[in-house]
């Protein structure tokens, strides 16, 4: 008995699955697609040089960013946009570290 066998439905069969899973993944967010303006720069941060005796002025309305010391390293987390977070780094891309705890070291 040589019957052929229809392949295509095993074929529709395979993209689905392979579809259903990347959709599973993604909507429980183990897989991301980056796009473009995800590695934008949130906002400019300036820093305000505190000098004994001199007045500065700061707005009384918080920023849309909060931060947080993790490991060492200033995380800021966007609370207007959920799930948006980012290091703080200066203009050479290095990470402002927190003071109080132990820096990441690298491992010898």
């Amino acid at each position: 008995m040589s019957e052929e066998r229809n392949a295509i439905p095993m074929i529709i069969t395979g993209i689905c699955s392979i579809l259903g899973t990347v959709a599973c993944l993604w909507y429980y967010g183990y897989l991301h697609f980056a796009k473009p303006e995800d590695a934008l720069l949130l906002n400019d941060f300036t820093m305000l040089k505190t000098v004994p005796g001199e007045d500065y002025k700061i707005s009384l309305q918080p920023a849309a960013e909060v931060a947080q010391c993790m490991d060492g390293v200033l995380v800021l987390f966007d609370t207007q946009q959920k799930g948006l977070t980012g290091v703080l780094v200066n203009n050479k891309k290095q990470a402002v570290r927190c003071m109080g705890q132990e820096t990441p070291q690298l491992e010898q």
